[in-house]
């Protein structure tokens, strides 16, 4: 590795917990965006210092070992634009808000270059924002890859600054509808328990009261079916997987989501979750804008299928 090279650092110190887990299954657990392949290829290239020395992808940790991970800064070029069928909802010189569907990445990752949603918002508008770097331009906030519906892109870093801010103080309209399991007896509620690491599962979320960020999730029943329930929630807050985590922790689950649901769950290709609706004051005029995104098809059936269930 040259020494020259621009890289980001990134340093961990391993817990009781995560002793004799092998250092590519602990690194891969820290971020999702990194694959295994990824983490194992950057040990190849002595990338992975554990108490300051390279290791090899078997190394197993043991508590207190200091592991530190050098990622190769990202190359501008790397990022091509790639024409897309994007489902735009509004455009105009300052923001894109875009209905995503299912199973789209939103940006690109470290090894993983091609086919999301900023290369095709490269190719419809070509300028984004760069304030949060080559892999992520544009991008003020994220939906995971198997939820679907709106996402607000900035196209200046003008409206990225102001989008940042309306997120940071709640003041951005945020609904999702999902179905979960159960059947939830109350009319509405409210979540407020904070998000960190899953200490059990370096790659999961989890409420803990350690290592977290507070995070607020409100939720109204919209319809009842047997075993399942169609739910609206706000988020008050962003955290990573904020409502499938929440809803896991109260009981209810979504439906076919493999990382926090049970394995007996729907036909689903992930979790049934869709962002609804999206509101901010616009980055120039401070006219508030609102957008409404229809359920996907997928979800309609299976709404469908549970009413006759």
């Amino acid at each position: 590795m040259d020494d020259l090279e621009l890289f980001e650092r990134y340093d961990w110190v391993a817990e009781p917990s995560d002793a004799k887990e092998r250092i590519d299954k602990f690194i891969t657990g820290q971020n999702e965006e990194w694959s295994r392949s990824q983490v194992q290829a950057w040990i190849k290239e002595g990338r992975v210092f554990v108490n300051g020395e390279p290791i090899k992808s078997n190394y197993k940790l043991s508590a207190d070992d200091e592991v530190t991970l050098r990622v190769p800064a990202p190359k501008e070029m790397e990022i091509q634009a790639e024409q897309m069928a994007l489902d735009i909802v509004y455009e105009d010189s300052d923001v894109v808000v875009v209905n995503k569907p299912r199973g789209l990445v939103v940006h690109p990752a470290p090894g993983h270059y091609s086919g999301t949603l900023v290369n095709g918002l490269l190719a419809h508008c070509k300028d984004l924002s760069g304030i949060n770097g080559v892999l992520r331009p544009g991008i003020v906030h994220r939906i995971d890859k198997d939820t679907s519906g709106l996402l607000m892109v900035a196209k200046n870093d003008k409206a990225h600054l102001s989008l940042a801010h309306q997120l940071k103080e709640h003041t951005v309209d945020r609904k999702y509808v999902a179905i979960v399991h159960g059947v939830i007896p109350h009319e509405m509620g409210t979540i407020d328990a904070p998000i960190g690491r899953d200490p059990k599962n370096r790659q999961q979320m989890a409420v803990v009261f350690e290592n977290s960020k507070p995070a607020v999730t409100h939720f109204v029943v919209l319809e009842r079916f047997k075993e399942y329930t169609l739910v609206e929630l706000k988020l008050e807050t962003g955290r990573t997987h904020q409502i499938r985590v929440h809803m896991k922790y109260i009981g209810y689950p979504l439906a076919g989501d493999p990382k926090y649901g049970p394995k007996n769950t729907l036909d689903l290709d992930g979790q049934a979750l869709h962002a609804k609706t999206l509101g901010f004051d616009h980055p120039r005029t401070g006219e508030r804008l609102q957008f409404e995104a229809p359920l996907p098809e997928e979800m309609v059936d299976v709404i469908d299928y549970l009413r006759q269930a």
